[in-house]
This record gives structure tokens, C-alpha cells and sequence, in this order.
């Protein structure tokens, strides 16, 4: 009888290989990801514009048109600060509405200079408001 070693296990190029492409994988997947938090962190500035776009919405039905649809008139809410953890929400004349996200977001505009924001202008027209969304970085869009 032989007595056979017979070693089992991977050789370090195999091991190599698994790695390189774990680490490819990753290089994919992690901006991937980071996109995806970030929109997902944009959707709470959004809903933060609920209130001051039902509104403005209101306000642009009842004087057929959304030029006095503005913060502390015609029922259009007061603007709200920019609070941690909260996002603050500014309706301007003619019914635009800005939402800042706040600085717990860690979101930053394009520019890096201040936070990330989101601006809603109303379309009034025939009878119905539309909405046009423009986001600073608008890749959280």
C-alpha cells in the first residue's frame, strides 16, 4: 500500500483571482450605492414640499392662476427654517417652491458650497397645475 498526500485546498492564484474580481465588484457596486443613498436621502426633501405644494395647488385653483400663491398668503404656509434633522421649505412668488435639505443630510449642491435643494415651479394651465423639478446636484433627481 501507498500512503498518498494528497493536499486539498485553493493555490494562491485562485485565491488571487477571487479577490481581483470581489474587488472589481466593489468598485461597481459602491458608487452605485452611494447614487441610490442619495436620492433616497433627496425623497425626504421632497416630501418636505407636501404641504406647501397641495397649497399652492389650492391657492392656483381658487385665483385661477398662481401669481399671489406665495408664503403667508392666500393660504400658502409660512416658510420653514432650515432645521437639523429637518429640511426647510420657502414658497416664493408665483407659487415656486424651494426645499433645502438640512446639514444632517450631508447632501451638498453641485458647487459643494451649500446644501442640496430642490426647486418646484407650478405650470398653471387649464384648469391644473403641473410641477417642473429642478434638484442642485441633478443627479439626486
Amino acid at each position: 500500500m501507498s500512503n498518498v498526500n494528497q493536499q486539498k485546498g485553493f493555490t494562491l492564484i485562485e485565491l488571487m483571482i477571487v479577490v481581483a474580481i470581489i474587488g472589481i465588484l466593489a468598485a461597481i457596486a459602491l458608487p452605485a450605492y452611494q447614487t441610490y443613498t442619495n436620492k433616497a436621502r433627496m425623497t425626504e426633501v421632497v416630501n418636505a414640499t407636501a404641504s406647501a405644494k397641495s397649497a399652492v395647488e389650492v391657492c392656483a385653483q381658487v385665483n385661477n392662476g398662481v401669481a399671489n400663491c406665495e408664503a403667508d398668503n392666500n393660504g400658502v404656509p409660512s416658510d420653514i427654517p432650515v432645521t437639523d434633522p429637518l429640511p426647510g421649505v420657502a414658497t416664493a412668488a408665483n407659487g415656486i417652491i424651494t426645499a433645502t435639505a438640512s446639514n444632517d443630510s450631508n447632501l451638498e449642491n453641485a458647487a459643494g458650497t451649500a446644501n442640496a435643494t430642490i426647486t418646484m415651479t407650478p405650470d398653471f394651465n387649464n384648469g391644473q397645475v403641473t410641477w417642473l423639478t429642478v434638484c442642485d446636484p441633478t443627479e439626486f433627481c
